[in-house]
């Protein structure tokens, strides 16, 4: 039982003089999962205004009928897209990616259709 207790103690010795974990260290990686919970967080509870805010886009590019219609549906799949996308980044937080829907929160670019990445990328 020494041995192992021993053998594991000195393997995480290793990894806290790796770069890896020293560059994350110095890059302050606990502020970044901060970072990318509130996003989650934001992203899970306004995901209703995904709605609206697609309603009013496609009414200015396409009018009002379409907007009443496509519009509603494309926003019922964005709030969808952007409530599951920020419950991911809540139960994922210890990985500092960026939030997968962009703009990263509702009411940024609130004139721009929302989009989602195709990769994942850490945070800077």
């Amino acid at each position: 039982m020494k041995q192992i207790l021993k053998t594991l103690l000195f393997v995480a010795t290793l990894f806290l003089f790796t770069s890896s974990f020293a560059t994350a260290a110095s890059n302050n990686y606990p502020a970044k999962w901060g970072v990318k919970l509130g996003n989650g967080f934001a992203n899970s509870l306004t995901g209703i205004a995904e709605i609206p805010k697609s309603v009013i886009i496609t009414n200015r590019t396409d009018g009002p009928a379409y907007a009443a219609t496509a519009g509603f549906m494309t926003g019922l799949l964005h709030m969808l897209g952007r409530t599951l996308c920020g419950t991911f980044d809540i139960v994922t937080f210890m990985i500092p990616t960026k939030p997968i829907v962009r703009p990263d929160l509702v009411w940024q670019k609130y004139n721009k259709e929302t989009g989602y990445r195709a990769t994942w990328e850490l945070l800077p």
